[in-house]
């Protein structure tokens, strides 16, 4: 770009990720663990690029797959899914 001297000017930015596909990828990385992940251990083996979720979208799992974060004593949180009864 001549005014802002920019090389990326002509270059769209990267669409985030929906929601359903994200949702998706945590619930499987969650199943397939068989324990508590922290955000990290999900980022990591998800193969995800956020260094930290979208706090709407959290919320919104919460209610969708039910997701449980947990506090633990030295301050990790810990997510896992409700188990159906």
């Amino acid at each position: 770009c001549p005014k802002c001297k920019s090389p990326y000017w002509s270059v769209p930015p990267k669409t985030e990720q929906p929601y359903e596909d994200f949702r998706a990828v945590v619930q499987r990385t969650l199943q397939g663990a068989g324990r508590a992940l922290t955000w990290t251990e999900i980022r990591d083996r998800a193969g995800l690029r956020q260094k930290f979720p979208n706090n709407r979208w959290v919320h919104r799992m919460e209610q969708d797959i039910g997701l449980v974060r947990e506090k633990t004593t030295n301050g990790n949180t810990l997510w896992t899914l409700r188990e159906e009864s």
